[in-house]
């Protein structure tokens, strides 16, 4: 009997039928058995087998409970259904924690409990750039802050990104069009290997489904299409625990969809997904309703980081800026930022409970843009991103909320508990704060910038006068003695 490993990918592949056209005319899944649990998933022909005159059919499977697990597969065609077997679930290795989860209403958790604090970037499309270039922008995630890549399963058509992929999601037809009946395997396995790649070093796949910037037809397929693909691809990528759906970036520019086929879309995820990943909707101008059921968290793109708070109480859900501007020197206002800017905003954002996602947009000579392409990392935000990141850490496990009684300044925390003030542009020497009268606080100046934290002599309980450095980027963490 097989073990495997608690949020790991248990895989079956059987040899079947490749005549006619396997990707509509096969139906192929397995029923996935624990105790009297019973989990239904889709399979997925993954194209002709090379040592045989058959085509390759595989079903995956996340399992999240440990013991024995039975399978039994179900298909329109007798050589592929029936199929029964066993493999026991086993505790997860290191650095496995499951999926990520909404966690206490507007935080994330992992499966096994472990707080997640995304600390995410952008990469639209650095797994289409050939395999000499993703490899260079995974060996710089190896050391940078980064614990979520938001991502496009299609490539794009943009500014300083013009050349061709060397997969596509189709194969032609004998006149060269696209055969949207079929897909390419080749294509679907390249993005796996990346996810894969992605989950080896502990970051979360952010995956974006539909996107505007389109030369190739992706962006115009009818709904039949859409709808297949969809299941296709959450068939073949739901068992990696490192996957989020999210539906689309900038989806109001994708002007032949109606909201109404936006629902239908994250129905179809929704109820094709057996492990229920995160999902969300990026917007460019307006906002799709983060409100509606099948949506777990905002994914938002916005310049106003002062709005968090804002979009906390109106949906009651995570919040992620994924989306605020980004450092760089390019011509476009987006993506001129200073990194002292682009600081600023991640700090805005978490001291309101919220998160924030980075980008990198510097002028290349060969266009290679860390936004859109990959590579290497040129700013100097990455560093200053990752002492956040260490701070939030640090904090309370269960993530804070804002606070409110303390209007006169960013601030978040947990009520009598702790506290993370900051100050952003202000350069006060001096600020004036009030805590609980019945505790004892320590408190902390931290430089987001210069990246240091200088405790405060002694203790401090009720109003209280905090001496500041009379500069910008300035915070300060308030904790209770026990």
């Amino acid at each position: 009997m097989r073990d495997i490993e608690r949020w790991d990918i248990f895989e079956l592949s059987l040899d079947g039928p490749q005549d006619g056209n396997p990707f509509v005319d096969v139906r192929f899944g397995a029923r996935f058995s624990h105790g009297h649990r019973v989990v239904e998933v889709d399979g997925f022909y993954d194209g002709a087998n090379t040592n045989r005159s058959s085509g390759v059919y595989r079903v995956r499977f996340m399992p999240d409970t440990p013991g024995p697990w039975s399978y039994v597969t179900t298909s329109n065609r007798a050589e592929l259904d029936g199929v029964a077997g066993q493999f026991t679930c086993t505790d997860p290795g290191p650095g496995n924690h499951g999926p990520v989860r909404v966690s206490n209403t507007t935080h994330f958790a992992y499966a096994d409990s472990s707080p997640y604090f995304p600390i995410g970037t952008t990469c639209y499309v650095w797994n289409h750039q050939g395999d000499a270039l993703e490899e260079q922008t995974l060996e710089t995630l190896r050391t940078a802050p980064f614990n979520k890549m938001r991502m496009c399963v299609f490539p794009k058509h943009y500014t300083f990104n013009q050349n061709e992929p060397v997969y596509h999601a189709f194969e032609r037809t004998e006149s060269g069009e696209w055969d949207y009946a079929r897909f390419n395997p080749a294509f679907f396995q390249h993005l796996e290997q990346r996810i894969g790649g992605l989950r080896n070093l502990g970051i979360e796949a952010d995956l974006i489904l539909f996107h505007p910037y389109d030369r190739w037809g992706y962006a115009a397929m009818d709904a039949e299409t859409d709808d297949r693909y969809l299941r296709y691809l959450v068939a073949r990528l739901a068992a990696y625990r490192n996957v989020w759906w999210s539906m689309a970036n900038e989806y109001d520019l994708m002007e032949a969809k109606t909201m109404a086929d936006w629902d239908r879309l994250f129905r179809i995820v929704q109820e094709s997904d057996p492990h229920q990943h995160l999902r969300s909707i990026h917007n460019c101008y307006a906002f799709y309703d983060h409100a509606k059921p099948w949506v777990t968290h905002c994914s938002i793109q916005h310049h106003d980081l002062g709005k968090v708070t804002e979009w906390r109480k109106l949906y009651g859900k995570p919040v992620v800026v994924d989306e605020c501007g980004y450092e760089g020197n390019i011509e476009f206002n987006w993506g001129n930022l200073t990194p002292q800017e682009l600081v600023n905003r991640f700090w805005r954002g978490a001291a309101q409970g919220g998160y924030v996602g980075h980008g990198e947009t510097y002028l290349h000579p060969q266009d290679v843009l860390w936004w859109s392409k990959g590579g290497v990392l040129h700013g100097q935000s990455a560093a200053r991103i990752a002492f956040l990141r260490r701070i939030l850490e640090e904090g309370p496990a269960q993530g804070i909320a804002p606070a409110t009684e303390h209007w006169n300044v960013t601030c978040a925390g947990v009520l009598g508990e702790y506290y993370l003030h900051y100050f952003g542009n202000s350069q006060s020497a001096r600020r004036f704060i009030d805590l609980p009268e019945d505790a004892r606080f320590t408190i902390e100046v931290i430089d987001a910038w210069e990246m240091t934290i200088t405790q405060l002599d002694g203790t401090y309980s009720g109003r209280c006068e905090i001496p500041l450095p009379g500069k910008p980027y300035i915070a300060l963490r308030i904790k209770k003695v026990v």
